[in-house]
C-alpha cells in the first residue's frame, strides 16, 4: 500500500519549468529535483522541458503524456504574480484547468506546482523560502498520487 512518501517503482518523470519568473521556478525545479532524489529517483529516469511561461505549461505537459511509453507522473512549475492587468486570472486560471483536465484526460497524476501570488516576495517564500519549496511538495503529490494508482494497476492484473 502507497504511503506518505510512496514513489513509483520504475517508469519516467517528466517536469515542465516556466522561464517566466525564473527566478522563482528554478527554485521550484531545485525542490522538485531535491524530492526525488530523497525518494530514490535518478536522474536518468526524469525528463525537464522548458516553457516560456505558465500558459504553455499544459501544451509542453500534453506533449510529455502522449510520447510512447509514457510517463508515471508529471509536474508542472511556474509562478503568476499579480499585476496591474487582469492577465493574472486568466493565465493563472487557464493553466490549473489545462493541468487539471490532463490528469483526468491521460490518467496520469500532473503535480501543480504553480505559484500564483501577489507578489513576488510572496513567490520567493514559497519556492524555498520561509514557506517551503512547492516544487518539492508539487512533485511529491504526483509521484505519491503514480504510486497508488500503480499499486491499483498491480492489483487488477
Amino acid at each position: 500500500m502507497a504511503g506518505r512518501r510512496a514513489t513509483p517503482r520504475a517508469g519516467r518523470i517528466g517536469i515542465v519549468v516556466s522561464r517566466f519568473h525564473e527566478t522563482v521556478t528554478t527554485r521550484l525545479l531545485e525542490g522538485a529535483r531535491r524530492c526525488l532524489a530523497e525518494r530514490g529517483v535518478p536522474d536518468a529516469r526524469v525528463d525537464v522541458a522548458w516553457a516560456a511561461g505558465a500558459w504553455e505549461l499544459p501544451v509542453l505537459v500534453r506533449g510529455m503524456l502522449q510520447r510512447k511509453g509514457g510517463y508515471q507522473a508529471v509536474c508542472a512549475l511556474g509562478a503568476v504574480v499579480r499585476g496591474e492587468t487582469p492577465h493574472f486570472e486568466y493565465v493563472a486560471g487557464e493553466a490549473a484547468r489545462g493541468l487539471m483536465s490532463l490528469q483526468v484526460e491521460f490518467g496520469v497524476p500532473v503535480g501543480f506546482g504553480v505559484l500564483t501570488t501577489d507578489t513576488m516576495e510572496q513567490a520567493l517564500a514559497r519556492a524555498g523560502g520561509s514557506a517551503g519549496n512547492k516544487g518539492y511538495d508539487a512533485i511529491a503529490a504526483a509521484l505519491d498520487a503514480a504510486a497508488v494508482l500503480g499499486a491499483r494497476d498491480a492489483r487488477s492484473r
